[in-house]
């Protein structure tokens, strides 16, 4: 006999009446989604957390906790700090080097392994429930597998399906949930990164001090963040650059006489930011975090927006679940996505201007962040989380009538600019699941060298005093 639509409601009915129904279900156990899980678990539902590898397990990432990360942390959190920065080495393209330090501290230095399993513990403190080795294929929000228009159906790759009254997409920048939600990605970037054990006398001279060097390749910088007797040593630039960006990685380390020692990690990373009118979510599905394409744009900084952005997924999440009909469910999703633009919308826009500015003129930004005090008190501020760059654009008129003059005069013709970075130069989306290789070894030159020319004949910048 034949299974026609009736045979489908039937079934459908056998499910919902038989299956567990969770109140959320939170995709991917990074810092999204543990703050997702943990701020939904909070309010007293029943949450279910879906990882698919086993924890604690490595992820390509500095690990610089700022000061917004720190302030979005679960109650009683203790950091499990590497190191605390006092100091931070400026270079452009190895050279024009110049230390600025602050009498308090910077930022503070993780291990992601550590870090995104303490959160998970907070997450299942607060009352969630892991599951590791669950690799989800889709979600679905029609058909036989939902039972009514309430629930989703998240269907795992072994066949089975787990069923929620709202789930949580968090699972990084290859999401299959964003790829459902639709989110769309306007810049792509290849991160490079080598975890390298020094010996005590390297590692001391690294203690509290870390080093950011602006590279040759229009937007990209190379990092060294000590971690006790590890160094992370690592380069960012634009997909489509990857054999200059596996280039400068090379010459970095060679520059900084790190050679000679193995890397216990070798990695790379594909960070993906999302266009402005990219989507956050679908019917009782949101997304957060990288799946979002939610990061800093300038600096690719995506910590402190996977913490803000996992909490207000997960308390939308939960106002999600509670809405009884497909109208309320709406509403409530457009009101976190009104929560994520009224507030790393804001910093995510400035964030472009920031990078568009530092692709065309990375030796003015040399000059200005080791030279004038006000700039350097400001990254201060910022890494400290005292002020936001779009805390200091809406408040301060210098700044603001700053930015503004130096918008007019980019040329936004050639797609460097606050109207979108990369047009022309970037890709527009991410084929949907991912799927690229990280060490990608796409073509491209390693840009210009006239800022190179320009800083070297400009009079030396006066010394910068510590800031308080």
């Amino acid at each position: 006999m034949d299974e026609g639509p009736e045979t489908d409601k039937a079934a459908a009915a056998e499910v919902g009446s038989v299956a567990d129904v969770w109140d959320v279900v939170v995709v991917g156990a990074g810092p999204a989604g543990a703050s997702a899980a943990y701020a939904a678990a909070v309010a007293g539902r029943r949450v279910l957390l879906l990882e698919k590898s086993e924890l604690p397990r490595y992820k390509t990432c500095g690990g610089g906790i700022i000061g917004p990360s720190r302030d979005s942390l679960p109650p009683g959190f203790e950091l499990p700090l590497q190191d605390r920065v006092h100091a931070v080495t400026f270079s452009l393209d190895g050279r024009f080097a110049r230390t600025r330090r602050s009498r308090k501290m910077l930022f503070g230095l993780i291990n992601r392994p550590e870090f995104d399993a303490q959160l998970v513990e907070h997450a299942q403190k607060a009352g969630a429930e892991l599951r590791t080795g669950a690799t989800v294929s889709r979600v679905e929000q029609h058909g036989p597998a939902v039972p009514d228009r309430r629930t989703v159906a998240v269907v795992l790759a072994d066949g089975e399906t787990v069923l929620a009254r709202s789930v949580v997409g968090a699972d990084g920048s290859a999401s299959r949930i964003g790829a459902h939600v639709g989110v769309k990605l306007g810049q792509v970037d290849l991160g490079l990164e080598a975890e390298i054990p020094v010996p005590p006398s390297v590692a001391e001279d690294w203690k509290g001090r870390v080093l950011i060097d602006w590279g040759p390749m229009p937007g990209s910088y190379g990092w060294v963040f000590p971690k006790g007797d590890t160094l992370t040593v690592g380069v960012i630039s634009a997909r489509g650059e990857g054999a200059a960006t596996k280039r400068y990685m090379e010459d970095f380390v060679a520059r900084l006489g790190l050679s000679g020692f193995e890397p216990t990690i070798s990695s790379g990373h594909l960070t993906r930011c999302r266009t402005d009118d990219s989507p956050l979510s679908r019917g009782r599905v949101l997304v957060c975090g990288d799946a979002a394409g939610l990061l800093e744009p300038w600096t690719r900084e995506g910590i402190s927006y996977a913490l803000r952005s996992g909490r207000l997924a997960g308390e939308w999440a939960v106002r999600v679940a509670e809405a009884g009909d497909a109208v309320d469910a709406r509403r409530q999703a457009l009101n976190y996505a009104f929560a994520i633009k009224a507030g790393l919308g804001v910093e995510m826009a400035v964030g472009r201007r920031m990078l568009a500015l530092f692709e065309r003129r990375p030796g003015l930004l040399h000059a200005t962040i080791t030279g004038l005090r006000p700039a350097w008190n400001a990254f201060a501020d910022i890494t400290r989380g005292s002020a936001t760059l779009g805390g200091m654009v809406r408040s301060n008129g210098m700044a603001r009538r700053a930015l503004e003059i130096l918008d007019r005069r980019m040329d936004t013709s050639s797609g460097v600019g606050p109207a979108g970075r990369g047009i022309g130069q970037r890709e527009r989306s991410a084929p949907e699941g991912g799927g690229e290789d990280a060490a990608e070894a796409g073509g491209g030159d390693a840009g210009g060298s006239a800022e190179v020319s320009a800083v070297a004949e400009a009079p030396k910048a006066p010394e910068v005093p510590e800031a308080s």
